[in-house]
């Protein structure tokens, strides 16, 4: 997975991956390109936080690509995986990287907390009554929550949300 492609063409990658989703998405860019690499391989990511969520997520990725016979360089760090050193230099930052981010995360909840507790936090605006009835009615008549979520242009959780807060009120 590349995002700079000057370093793709002075690498000369045979295939290169791209995607930007959030971090509870799936990766079916990160998926591909694991289901790409062969034997000699090696995959080349510009940073370690583009590729893992959590250091059970890298170890996951890397034991995918030992399987295969393939390395991992991550550019921004000029790390290899495919020495002892690199593993082991791989394993703390990405320990260091779930850190940061649990960190991240407490302080984000805690601001939000705090903006609550002052009354300048209201979260966001709840979905139009007849946008709800929409969605319970397509899905009385079978249509699967994607395509009701694609077809009103809101996320699938909003239609599994509005979906539980019907069946609670019935």
């Amino acid at each position: 997975m590349k995002r700079n492609f000057e370093n793709s063409k002075r690498l000369s990658a045979k295939k290169i991956f791209q995607e930007q989703v959030s971090s509870v998405s799936v990766r079916a860019q990160l998926e591909a390109a694991l289901e790409f690499t062969r034997e000699g391989d090696v995959l080349v990511v510009t940073k370690l936080d583009r590729l893992a969520r959590s250091v059970a997520d890298l170890m996951a990725i890397i034991q995918t690509l030992e399987k295969k016979q393939a390395g991992l360089r991550i550019l921004n760090l000029g790390m290899d995986t495919q020495t002892p050193t690199g593993k082991l230099m791989l394993t703390v930052l990405g320990g260091v990287a779930q850190f940061e981010r649990e960190i991240m995360l407490e302080r984000q909840r805690e601001g939000v907390a705090k903006a609550k507790a002052a009354g300048k936090y209201k979260g966001r605006k709840p979905l139009a009554t007849e946008l709800r009835q929409r969605v319970v009615e397509l899905a009385s008549n079978g249509v699967t929550k994607t395509q009701i979520a694609r077809q009103l242009n809101i996320g699938e959780a909003s239609v599994y949300r509005i979906l539980a807060d019907n069946r609670k009120v019935t």
